[in-house]
């Protein structure tokens, strides 16, 4: 699932491909992939595009007082529509403007993407007001706050948008990892020392990401994203060497190296390892 840094930098591209582009036409082409009824998605219509920003994971469109939030979720994508065809592979909803077009659309057969329409702040509104702060921007003590309010394994507490805002399952394994700290760390026992950290590996390694995603005219697919131990299970840890190790859930894969994060120990699969200081 695309992350903080490559959504932060589409909305970048995209606002400076239509800033300023006036909506001719909001085309839903599945109705599964609108959320809200009220306002009508097609009010912002005759309206022109303030820009595109970002607000954790998802993206939101502005005109206005009028705005569309955009959730790509996993196989989600929100780019330029040259061709306008009729029947788009996989296409969800369309935005027309004087002078290009934006397609949504979605790999796969799940239909989780989704678009809400809202009138007002959209920061204010679900799903934008459900979220916790832009993890990139908590600081020391709010960290430590945080974490000691929480009682969970760090690699979930990183995870929930909840809680902070803009960080996955990517992003989360290298974060645990730059932050030499166990995915399984219960976060109620981290010291402060341990909570700044989090916090610097959280900006390390969302500033890595962004670079990278800012050098691409496009977002990228997930093999392509910057990575020590994400995605890296076998392969030698670049910091130490040892090999990357990884507990499967159902849904993901917490990657780690155990030299660098458990101290040598070896968390053995999701039903009996232990919660690892």
């Amino acid at each position: 699932m695309p992350e903080l840094p490559e959504v932060q930098a589409h909305a970048e591209r995209l606002s400076a491909a239509l800033g300023g582009a006036t909506l001719q036409a909001v085309d839903v082409l599945s109705f599964a992939a609108l959320k809200t009824f009220a306002p009508p998605i097609d009010a912002a219509v005759g309206h022109g595009l303030d820009g595109v920003t970002r607000r954790g994971k998802l993206l939101v469109l502005r005109f206005g007082d009028a705005g569309h939030v955009v959730h790509l979720m996993q196989g989600g994508r929100l780019r330029p529509d040259a061709g306008r065809s009729r029947r788009p592979k996989g296409g969800l909803v369309r935005w027309s403007f004087d002078r290009g077009a934006l397609l949504l659309t979605e790999a796969g057969t799940e239909r989780k993407a989704g678009v809400w329409a809202v009138t007002g702040d959209p920061m204010t509104q679900p799903p934008l007001a459900e979220l916790g702060p832009e993890a990139d921007t908590v600081d020391d003590p709010l960290m430590a706050e945080l974490l000691a309010g929480h009682p969970m394994r760090l690699h979930t507490f990183l995870r929930d948008q909840h809680i902070l805002a803009g960080v996955g399952r990517r992003l989360a394994n290298e974060v645990c990892h730059r932050a030499r700290l166990s995915p399984f760390a219960p976060t109620t026992k981290l010291t402060a020392v341990e909570a700044r950290k989090v916090v610097e590996a959280i900006r390390a390694a969302v500033d890595e990401g962004l670079a990278a995603e800012r050098a691409r005219a496009d977002m990228s697919a997930s093999k392509e994203r910057p990575a020590a131990v994400h995605a890296r299970t076998g392969q030698p840890c670049p910091v130490c060497g040892d090999t990357v190790r990884a507990v499967e859930y159902r849904d993901y894969t917490v990657n780690y190296c155990a030299s660098c994060q458990t101290g040598g120990r070896v968390l053995a699969d999701n039903t009996t390892s232990k919660f690892l200081k």
